[in-house]
Protein backbone atom coordinates (compact mmCIF):
# COMPACT_ATOMS: atom_id res chain seq x y z
CA UNK A 1 0.00 0.00 0.00
CA UNK A 2 0.54 3.51 -0.62
CA UNK A 3 1.03 3.93 3.24
CA UNK A 4 4.76 1.94 3.39
CA UNK A 5 5.87 4.67 0.72
CA UNK A 6 7.98 7.76 2.33
CA UNK A 7 6.44 11.11 2.83
CA UNK A 8 8.91 12.97 0.13
CA UNK A 9 7.91 10.11 -2.13
CA UNK A 10 4.32 10.83 -2.13
CA UNK A 11 4.56 14.18 -2.43
CA UNK A 12 6.21 14.24 -5.45
CA UNK A 13 3.36 11.89 -7.30
CA UNK A 14 1.50 12.94 -10.41
CA UNK A 15 -2.35 12.70 -11.12
CA UNK A 16 -1.74 9.19 -12.79
CA UNK A 17 0.03 7.82 -9.30
CA UNK A 18 -2.88 9.39 -7.40
CA UNK A 19 -5.53 7.77 -9.45
CA UNK A 20 -4.05 4.37 -9.37
CA UNK A 21 -3.99 5.49 -4.90
CA UNK A 22 -7.72 5.05 -5.38
CA UNK A 23 -7.94 1.13 -5.98
CA UNK A 24 -7.78 1.10 -1.92
CA UNK A 25 -11.20 1.73 -2.24
CA UNK A 26 -13.77 -1.01 -2.07
CA UNK A 27 -14.12 -3.87 -4.13
CA UNK A 28 -17.98 -3.37 -4.84
CA UNK A 29 -20.58 -5.32 -3.36
CA UNK A 30 -23.73 -7.41 -4.51
CA UNK A 31 -26.88 -5.17 -4.42
CA UNK A 32 -29.93 -5.85 -2.16
CA UNK A 33 -30.15 -5.98 1.97
CA UNK A 34 -26.81 -5.39 3.47
CA UNK A 35 -28.21 -7.40 5.98
CA UNK A 36 -28.07 -10.84 4.23
CA UNK A 37 -26.02 -13.40 3.93
CA UNK A 38 -25.65 -14.20 0.44
CA UNK A 39 -23.77 -17.54 -0.67
CA UNK A 40 -20.51 -15.41 -1.79
CA UNK A 41 -20.47 -14.10 2.26
CA UNK A 42 -21.36 -18.22 2.66
CA UNK A 43 -18.61 -18.91 0.31
CA UNK A 44 -15.78 -16.22 1.94
CA UNK A 45 -16.58 -17.66 5.57
CA UNK A 46 -16.11 -21.36 4.68
CA UNK A 47 -12.97 -20.33 2.78
CA UNK A 48 -11.49 -18.60 5.99
CA UNK A 49 -12.64 -21.32 8.05
CA UNK A 50 -10.58 -23.80 6.05
CA UNK A 51 -7.91 -21.71 5.50
CA UNK A 52 -8.09 -21.12 2.06
CA UNK A 53 -9.02 -17.72 1.19
CA UNK A 54 -5.63 -16.60 0.09
CA UNK A 55 -6.04 -19.19 -3.31
CA UNK A 56 -8.32 -16.58 -4.66
CA UNK A 57 -7.58 -13.16 -3.48
CA UNK A 58 -4.73 -11.20 -2.26
CA UNK A 59 -3.46 -8.97 0.86
CA UNK A 60 -2.00 -5.29 1.32
CA UNK A 61 -0.55 -4.49 4.93
CA UNK A 62 -2.07 -0.70 6.46
CA UNK A 63 0.87 1.13 6.38
CA UNK A 64 4.69 1.19 6.41
CA UNK A 65 4.70 -0.56 10.20
CA UNK A 66 1.67 -1.26 10.45
CA UNK A 67 1.51 -5.39 11.45
CA UNK A 68 -2.10 -5.72 9.34
CA UNK A 69 -2.60 -7.61 6.39
CA UNK A 70 -6.40 -6.60 4.58
CA UNK A 71 -7.52 -9.23 2.34
CA UNK A 72 -7.78 -8.09 -1.32
CA UNK A 73 -9.98 -8.92 -3.97
CA UNK A 74 -8.10 -10.71 -6.09
CA UNK A 75 -4.52 -11.74 -5.79
CA UNK A 76 -1.86 -9.02 -6.51
CA UNK A 77 -4.66 -6.51 -6.09
CA UNK A 78 -4.86 -4.02 -3.34
CA UNK A 79 -8.74 -3.11 -3.49
CA UNK A 80 -9.71 -4.36 -0.35
CA UNK A 81 -12.59 -7.20 -0.17
CA UNK A 82 -15.33 -5.24 0.79
CA UNK A 83 -19.00 -6.84 1.99
CA UNK A 84 -22.49 -5.61 3.93
CA UNK A 85 -21.79 -8.56 6.33
CA UNK A 86 -18.86 -9.81 8.10
CA UNK A 87 -17.09 -13.00 6.49
CA UNK A 88 -13.99 -12.79 8.64
CA UNK A 89 -13.66 -14.42 11.91
CA UNK A 90 -16.37 -12.73 14.94
CA UNK A 91 -16.37 -11.99 17.86
CA UNK A 92 -18.61 -15.14 18.64
CA UNK A 93 -16.38 -17.44 16.67
CA UNK A 94 -13.17 -16.18 18.83
CA UNK A 95 -14.79 -16.42 21.72
CA UNK A 96 -15.30 -20.67 21.15
CA UNK A 97 -12.23 -20.96 19.93
CA UNK A 98 -9.91 -19.58 22.90
CA UNK A 99 -13.26 -21.04 25.33
CA UNK A 100 -13.78 -17.55 26.53
CA UNK A 101 -16.73 -16.85 29.30
CA UNK A 102 -19.72 -15.15 28.85
CA UNK A 103 -19.20 -11.54 28.02
CA UNK A 104 -20.54 -9.57 30.79
CA UNK A 105 -18.03 -12.29 32.94
CA UNK A 106 -14.52 -11.22 34.26
CA UNK A 107 -12.92 -7.90 35.37
CA UNK A 108 -13.91 -4.84 34.04
CA UNK A 109 -10.69 -3.04 33.46
CA UNK A 110 -9.24 -1.15 30.76
CA UNK A 111 -7.45 -1.58 27.68
CA UNK A 112 -5.32 1.44 25.71
CA UNK A 113 -4.38 1.17 22.16
CA UNK A 114 -2.08 3.01 20.52
CA UNK A 115 -2.25 3.44 16.99
CA UNK A 116 -1.61 6.71 14.36
CA UNK A 117 -3.86 9.33 12.53
CA UNK A 118 -7.08 10.69 13.63
CA UNK A 119 -10.13 8.41 13.14
CA UNK A 120 -13.31 10.56 13.97
CA UNK A 121 -15.95 7.44 13.12
CA UNK A 122 -14.25 5.42 15.79
CA UNK A 123 -17.12 5.51 18.63
CA UNK A 124 -19.46 4.83 15.68
CA UNK A 125 -17.62 1.77 13.81
CA UNK A 126 -16.30 0.01 17.04
CA UNK A 127 -20.06 0.08 17.98
CA UNK A 128 -21.57 -1.18 14.83
CA UNK A 129 -18.94 -4.01 15.18
CA UNK A 130 -19.88 -4.60 18.76
CA UNK A 131 -24.01 -4.64 18.12
CA UNK A 132 -22.75 -7.15 15.25
CA UNK A 133 -21.83 -9.78 17.69
CA UNK A 134 -24.32 -8.59 20.66
CA UNK A 135 -21.67 -7.10 23.05
CA UNK A 136 -22.78 -3.87 24.69
CA UNK A 137 -22.61 -0.40 23.67
CA UNK A 138 -18.75 1.58 24.59
CA UNK A 139 -19.78 5.22 23.83
CA UNK A 140 -17.86 8.58 24.89
CA UNK A 141 -20.85 9.31 26.84
CA UNK A 142 -21.18 6.49 28.78
CA UNK A 143 -17.49 6.90 29.82
CA UNK A 144 -16.28 3.77 28.14
CA UNK A 145 -14.48 5.07 25.13
CA UNK A 146 -12.08 7.46 25.33
CA UNK A 147 -10.26 9.01 22.58
CA UNK A 148 -7.16 11.21 23.02
CA UNK A 149 -3.73 12.23 21.59
CA UNK A 150 -0.67 10.58 23.16
CA UNK A 151 -0.26 13.37 25.76
CA UNK A 152 -4.09 12.52 26.63
CA UNK A 153 -5.42 15.36 25.42
CA UNK A 154 -8.45 15.85 22.42
CA UNK A 155 -7.94 13.80 19.80
CA UNK A 156 -6.25 14.54 16.76
CA UNK A 157 -8.49 16.51 14.38
CA UNK A 158 -8.72 14.96 11.12
CA UNK A 159 -6.99 15.23 7.95
CA UNK A 160 -8.60 17.64 4.76
CA UNK A 161 -5.79 17.55 2.57
CA UNK A 162 -3.60 14.89 0.40
CA UNK A 163 -1.89 13.30 0.78
CA UNK A 164 -2.61 13.07 4.99
CA UNK A 165 -6.09 12.36 4.72
CA UNK A 166 -5.13 9.37 2.14
CA UNK A 167 -2.78 8.15 4.79
CA UNK A 168 -5.36 8.53 7.57
CA UNK A 169 -7.92 5.98 5.12
CA UNK A 170 -5.11 3.77 5.16
CA UNK A 171 -4.31 3.52 8.57
CA UNK A 172 -7.74 3.47 10.20
CA UNK A 173 -7.95 -0.20 9.36
CA UNK A 174 -4.96 -1.06 11.89
CA UNK A 175 -7.11 1.17 14.35
CA UNK A 176 -10.29 -0.35 13.88
CA UNK A 177 -8.67 -4.14 14.27
CA UNK A 178 -7.12 -3.23 17.11
CA UNK A 179 -10.63 -1.36 18.57
CA UNK A 180 -12.43 -4.72 17.31
CA UNK A 181 -10.60 -6.99 18.88
CA UNK A 182 -10.17 -5.60 22.12
CA UNK A 183 -13.81 -5.62 21.97
CA UNK A 184 -14.23 -9.22 21.65
CA UNK A 185 -11.35 -10.28 23.98
CA UNK A 186 -12.98 -8.22 26.58
CA UNK A 187 -17.13 -6.70 25.52
CA UNK A 188 -17.52 -4.74 29.46
CA UNK A 189 -13.76 -3.02 28.98
CA UNK A 190 -13.37 0.35 28.95
CA UNK A 191 -11.34 1.56 25.48
CA UNK A 192 -8.75 4.52 25.07
CA UNK A 193 -7.12 5.14 21.72
CA UNK A 194 -4.19 6.97 22.08
CA UNK A 195 -3.65 8.75 18.37
CA UNK A 196 0.04 9.38 17.65
CA UNK A 197 0.76 12.05 14.51
CA UNK A 198 -0.01 9.95 11.11
CA UNK A 199 4.04 10.99 10.25
CA UNK A 200 4.17 7.89 13.05
CA UNK A 201 2.91 5.53 10.57
CA UNK A 202 5.63 6.64 7.95
CA UNK A 203 9.05 5.40 6.71
CA UNK A 204 11.90 7.64 6.79
CA UNK A 205 15.14 8.33 8.05
CA UNK A 206 16.92 7.21 11.42
CA UNK A 207 16.04 10.18 13.33
CA UNK A 208 12.00 10.32 12.11
CA UNK A 209 12.15 6.71 13.00
CA UNK A 210 13.06 7.27 16.61
CA UNK A 211 10.84 10.28 16.64
CA UNK A 212 8.08 8.21 15.96
CA UNK A 213 9.42 5.20 18.94
CA UNK A 214 9.91 8.45 21.41
CA UNK A 215 6.13 9.03 20.74
CA UNK A 216 5.18 5.73 21.13
CA UNK A 217 6.97 5.90 24.38
CA UNK A 218 5.18 8.79 25.60
CA UNK A 219 1.56 7.03 24.54
CA UNK A 220 2.62 4.45 27.14
CA UNK A 221 3.31 6.82 29.84
CA UNK A 222 0.32 8.75 29.24
CA UNK A 223 -1.90 4.69 29.26
CA UNK A 224 -0.48 4.33 33.02
CA UNK A 225 -1.63 7.56 33.73
CA UNK A 226 -4.55 6.89 32.58
CA UNK A 227 -5.00 3.45 34.52
CA UNK A 228 -4.95 1.28 31.82
CA UNK A 229 -5.01 -2.13 32.40
CA UNK A 230 -3.41 -3.16 28.93
CA UNK A 231 -1.73 -1.45 26.32
CA UNK A 232 -1.26 -2.67 22.74
CA UNK A 233 1.19 -1.69 19.73
CA UNK A 234 0.68 -3.17 16.42
CA UNK A 235 3.62 -1.49 15.16
CA UNK A 236 6.85 -2.58 14.63
CA UNK A 237 9.70 -0.48 13.90
CA UNK A 238 13.35 -1.56 13.08
CA UNK A 239 15.57 -1.82 16.62
CA UNK A 240 18.85 -0.52 17.76
CA UNK A 241 20.81 -0.06 20.75
CA UNK A 242 19.56 3.81 21.02
CA UNK A 243 16.06 2.83 21.52
CA UNK A 244 16.14 -0.61 23.31
CA UNK A 245 18.48 1.48 26.02
CA UNK A 246 17.40 4.85 25.39
CA UNK A 247 14.42 6.98 26.87
CA UNK A 248 12.33 5.42 24.56
CA UNK A 249 12.77 1.91 25.82
CA UNK A 250 12.33 2.40 29.19
CA UNK A 251 9.22 4.64 28.63
CA UNK A 252 7.72 0.68 27.86
CA UNK A 253 8.86 -0.47 30.92
CA UNK A 254 5.40 -0.32 33.61
CA UNK A 255 5.23 -2.86 36.21
CA UNK A 256 1.20 -3.48 37.06
CA UNK A 257 0.06 -2.98 33.22
CA UNK A 258 0.77 -5.45 30.55
CA UNK A 259 2.51 -3.76 27.87
CA UNK A 260 1.91 -6.08 24.87
CA UNK A 261 3.38 -5.57 20.96
CA UNK A 262 2.87 -7.82 18.05
CA UNK A 263 6.14 -10.04 17.10
CA UNK A 264 5.65 -9.31 13.58
CA UNK A 265 3.90 -10.48 10.22
CA UNK A 266 7.72 -11.28 8.38
CA UNK A 267 8.48 -14.87 10.20
CA UNK A 268 11.02 -16.32 11.30
CA UNK A 269 14.00 -12.80 11.90
CA UNK A 270 17.11 -14.36 12.32
CA UNK A 271 18.91 -15.44 15.63
CA UNK A 272 20.43 -11.83 16.19
CA UNK A 273 18.34 -8.74 15.54
CA UNK A 274 14.43 -8.63 15.80
CA UNK A 275 12.24 -5.64 15.32
CA UNK A 276 10.99 -3.03 18.12
CA UNK A 277 9.17 -3.09 20.40
CA UNK A 278 8.07 -6.68 20.72
CA UNK A 279 11.87 -7.30 21.31
CA UNK A 280 12.21 -5.82 24.76
CA UNK A 281 12.18 -8.05 27.81
CA UNK A 282 9.67 -6.32 29.66
CA UNK A 283 6.92 -6.17 26.45
CA UNK A 284 4.74 -9.05 25.70
CA UNK A 285 5.63 -9.89 22.38
CA UNK A 286 2.25 -11.69 20.69
CA UNK A 287 2.69 -14.18 17.87
CA UNK A 288 0.26 -15.38 15.40
CA UNK A 289 -1.82 -18.60 14.47
CA UNK A 290 -3.72 -19.66 11.44
CA UNK A 291 -7.40 -21.10 13.01
CA UNK A 292 -8.83 -23.99 11.42
CA UNK A 293 -12.31 -24.33 12.01
CA UNK A 294 -14.24 -27.59 11.48
CA UNK A 295 -17.93 -27.84 12.75
CA UNK A 296 -17.51 -26.71 16.33
CA UNK A 297 -13.95 -27.29 16.61
CA UNK A 298 -11.23 -25.04 16.04
CA UNK A 299 -7.20 -25.95 15.71
CA UNK A 300 -4.42 -23.17 15.63
CA UNK A 301 -1.31 -24.43 13.95
CA UNK A 302 1.68 -22.02 13.26
CA UNK A 303 1.08 -18.93 10.56
CA UNK A 304 3.72 -18.88 8.28
CA UNK A 305 4.11 -14.99 9.03
CA UNK A 306 3.90 -14.93 12.45
CA UNK A 307 7.81 -13.06 13.76
CA UNK A 308 9.74 -14.73 15.79
CA UNK A 309 13.56 -14.80 16.66
CA UNK A 310 15.84 -13.88 18.87
CA UNK A 311 17.56 -10.08 19.92
CA UNK A 312 20.87 -10.60 21.35
CA UNK A 313 21.39 -6.78 22.70
CA UNK A 314 18.84 -7.81 25.19
CA UNK A 315 18.60 -10.20 28.12
CA UNK A 316 15.91 -12.68 28.43
CA UNK A 317 12.29 -12.07 28.65
CA UNK A 318 11.62 -11.03 32.14
CA UNK A 319 10.09 -14.59 33.53
CA UNK A 320 11.05 -16.57 30.43
CA UNK A 321 12.86 -19.69 32.20
CA UNK A 322 16.39 -20.57 30.83
CA UNK A 323 14.65 -23.45 28.83
CA UNK A 324 13.16 -20.77 26.46
CA UNK A 325 16.15 -17.79 26.40
CA UNK A 326 18.56 -20.85 25.59
CA UNK A 327 17.14 -20.78 22.42
CA UNK A 328 19.12 -17.40 21.61
CA UNK A 329 21.65 -18.10 24.06
CA UNK A 330 20.33 -16.45 26.94
CA UNK A 331 18.95 -13.85 25.27
CA UNK A 332 15.44 -12.46 24.51
CA UNK A 333 13.74 -14.97 22.71
CA UNK A 334 10.35 -14.06 21.03
CA UNK A 335 7.07 -14.91 21.17
CA UNK A 336 5.81 -15.15 24.21
CA UNK A 337 1.89 -15.93 23.65
CA UNK A 338 0.35 -15.89 20.67
CA UNK A 339 -3.75 -15.86 19.00
CA UNK A 340 -5.38 -15.73 15.66
CA UNK A 341 -3.24 -13.95 12.67
CA UNK A 342 -3.02 -15.86 9.45
CA UNK A 343 -5.24 -13.16 6.81
CA UNK A 344 -5.79 -16.73 5.35
CA UNK A 345 -7.88 -17.42 8.37
CA UNK A 346 -8.64 -13.22 9.20
CA UNK A 347 -11.00 -11.37 11.33
CA UNK A 348 -13.44 -9.48 10.39
CA UNK A 349 -12.78 -5.87 10.95
CA UNK A 350 -16.01 -2.50 10.42
CA UNK A 351 -14.21 0.36 8.95
CA UNK A 352 -15.49 2.88 7.25
CA UNK A 353 -13.41 6.20 7.70
CA UNK A 354 -12.73 7.21 4.04
CA UNK A 355 -11.75 11.37 3.59
CA UNK A 356 -9.42 10.49 0.52
CA UNK A 357 -11.54 7.57 -1.29
CA UNK A 358 -14.87 8.92 0.06
CA UNK A 359 -16.20 5.04 -0.26
CA UNK A 360 -16.07 3.69 3.23
CA UNK A 361 -14.95 -0.19 3.71
CA UNK A 362 -17.24 -1.34 5.82
CA UNK A 363 -16.89 -5.06 6.79
CA UNK A 364 -13.27 -5.90 5.58
CA UNK A 365 -11.04 -9.30 6.10
CA UNK A 366 -7.58 -8.18 8.29
CA UNK A 367 -5.50 -10.76 9.90
CA UNK A 368 -1.19 -9.75 10.80
CA UNK A 369 -0.06 -9.77 14.42
CA UNK A 370 -2.28 -6.52 14.47
CA UNK A 371 -5.08 -8.74 15.05
CA UNK A 372 -3.67 -11.01 17.95
CA UNK A 373 -2.19 -8.12 20.08
CA UNK A 374 -4.89 -6.26 21.09
CA UNK A 375 -6.71 -9.63 21.46
CA UNK A 376 -4.37 -10.81 24.03
CA UNK A 377 -4.53 -7.15 25.61
CA UNK A 378 -8.05 -7.67 26.29
CA UNK A 379 -7.59 -10.92 28.09
CA UNK A 380 -4.97 -9.30 30.43
CA UNK A 381 -7.48 -6.78 31.62
CA UNK A 382 -10.62 -9.17 31.70
CA UNK A 383 -8.48 -11.58 33.94
CA UNK A 384 -8.18 -8.55 35.87
CA UNK A 385 -4.60 -9.98 37.48
CA UNK A 386 -2.03 -6.82 35.82
CA UNK A 387 -0.99 -5.78 39.03
CA UNK A 388 1.19 -9.29 39.34
CA UNK A 389 2.57 -8.64 35.51
CA UNK A 390 6.15 -7.08 34.42
CA UNK A 391 6.55 -8.15 31.23
CA UNK A 392 5.25 -11.76 30.23
CA UNK A 393 6.29 -13.15 33.64
CA UNK A 394 3.01 -14.48 34.71
CA UNK A 395 2.68 -16.50 31.27
CA UNK A 396 5.93 -18.71 32.16
CA UNK A 397 3.81 -19.31 35.75
CA UNK A 398 0.79 -19.95 34.63
CA UNK A 399 -1.88 -22.94 35.58
CA UNK A 400 -1.27 -25.89 33.66
CA UNK A 401 -3.89 -25.80 30.85
CA UNK A 402 -4.22 -21.87 30.62
CA UNK A 403 -2.52 -22.31 26.95
CA UNK A 404 -3.36 -24.60 24.48
CA UNK A 405 0.34 -25.76 23.05
CA UNK A 406 0.37 -25.44 19.21
CA UNK A 407 2.36 -28.66 17.97
CA UNK A 408 1.60 -28.02 14.26
CA UNK A 409 3.48 -25.79 11.55
CA UNK A 410 6.82 -23.76 11.01
CA UNK A 411 7.40 -19.93 10.02
CA UNK A 412 10.09 -20.57 7.91
CA UNK A 413 11.21 -23.61 5.51
CA UNK A 414 14.05 -26.26 7.20
CA UNK A 415 17.08 -24.85 5.29
CA UNK A 416 16.59 -21.51 6.73
CA UNK A 417 15.43 -22.51 10.79
CA UNK A 418 18.60 -23.38 12.87
CA UNK A 419 19.21 -26.62 13.32
CA UNK A 420 20.19 -26.48 16.45
CA UNK A 421 17.19 -24.40 17.90
CA UNK A 422 14.15 -25.65 15.78
CA UNK A 423 12.12 -24.09 18.15
CA UNK A 424 12.81 -20.41 16.99
CA UNK A 425 10.41 -21.32 13.85
CA UNK A 426 9.02 -24.80 13.85
CA UNK A 427 6.30 -25.68 16.53
CA UNK A 428 7.41 -27.67 19.37
CA UNK A 429 5.65 -29.26 22.25
CA UNK A 430 6.09 -26.57 25.03
CA UNK A 431 7.46 -23.00 24.11
CA UNK A 432 8.40 -22.12 20.53
CA UNK A 433 9.07 -18.88 19.21
CA UNK A 434 6.19 -18.26 16.75
CA UNK A 435 3.44 -18.91 19.44
CA UNK A 436 5.35 -18.67 22.69
CA UNK A 437 3.63 -20.41 25.57
CA UNK A 438 0.50 -21.53 22.89
CA UNK A 439 -2.92 -19.63 22.54
CA UNK A 440 -5.47 -18.68 25.52
CA UNK A 441 -7.70 -21.39 27.01
CA UNK A 442 -9.64 -19.22 28.62
CA UNK A 443 -9.07 -16.42 31.15
CA UNK A 444 -6.64 -18.73 33.84
CA UNK A 445 -3.93 -17.56 32.22
CA UNK A 446 -4.61 -13.41 32.53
Amino acid sequence: MSGSFTRSALLGVGAAVVAALTAFAPAATAAGNPHVVTPQVQSLRAQVHNGTLLKSHGTTKACAFCQAQVVTAAPGSKTPLSTTVPAGYGADDLAAAYHLPAAAAGATGTIAIIDAGAYPNLEADVNAYRAQYGLPACTVASGCLKTADMHGGPALPPATTFPDNLYEEEVAVETALDVDMASAACPSCKLVELQLPIEDALNGDKAHLDAAMADFGTAVNTAGALGASAVSMSYQYPSDTDVEFGQAGRDLFHPGMAVLASSGDGGYEGNVHTGWPQNLPWVVSVGGTSLLQNGDSFTDIVWGGAGSGCETDLPAAIGAPPSVSANCGGHRASSDVAAVADPNTGVAVYETYAPFTGQPLNWIVVGGTSASSPFVAGLYARGGHTSQVMGPNTLYTAPAGAFTDVTLGQNAPAHVCPTATPALCVAQKGWDAPTGVGVPNGLAGF
